[in-house]
């Protein structure tokens, strides 16, 4: 994903408020104003389908959670990443759904597109968000103990390679 992209988190955010907050505005058209909103609906919504496991049942995102944790995992162990991720992955993911996944459900329950199933996305992400806090560091240390090899295990490996 590109949260941590500033510069179009803030453009996002502009066209956000442009096409959705009318007080005070007489700049566009209505034409203007629905092919502006469409746009920006388009935008979230292809942002809520990179990221739609977090907002679906607890198992749900723990699968697909897991299995980022797995691949980003491997690709340090194989040093195609500076950063262990089981440094930060439990707080990483509070980040995660307080900066990106629950504005995102807020704005897609705003722009109404998905009508009632909105607030089930929403309740999911935040409900997700309460599971994670709560038992995130207790799912870190197995994904650690599942995925991280120790030193022991490099050397048999490359025993094994022999």
């Amino acid at each position: 994903t590109d949260i941590f992209d500033k510069q179009l988190q803030a453009l996002r955010r502009s066209r956000w408020d442009k096409a959705f907050q009318r007080i005070g505005r007489t700049d566009s058209n209505i034409d203007d104003d629905v092919n502006r909103k469409a746009t920006v609906v388009m935008e979230h919504l292809i942002q809520a389908s990179d990221v739609a496991h977090t907002m679906q049942h607890w198992h749900i995102y723990q699968k697909w959670n897991e299995r980022l944790f797995a691949e980003m995992m491997a690709a340090f162990q194989a040093g195609r990443m500076d950063n262990n991720p089981s440094v930060s992955w439990y707080q990483g993911e509070l980040g995660f759904f307080d900066n990106y996944i629950i504005p995102l459900a807020n704005k897609l329950k705003e722009c109404g597109v998905f009508g009632v199933s909105s607030d089930e996305y929403l309740n999911y992400a935040l409900e997700n968000r309460r599971e994670w806090a709560n038992k995130g560091e207790e799912v870190v240390q197995k994904y650690i103990q599942k995925y991280c090899m120790t030193e022991g295990d490099d050397a048999a490996e490359d025993k094994d390679k022999q």
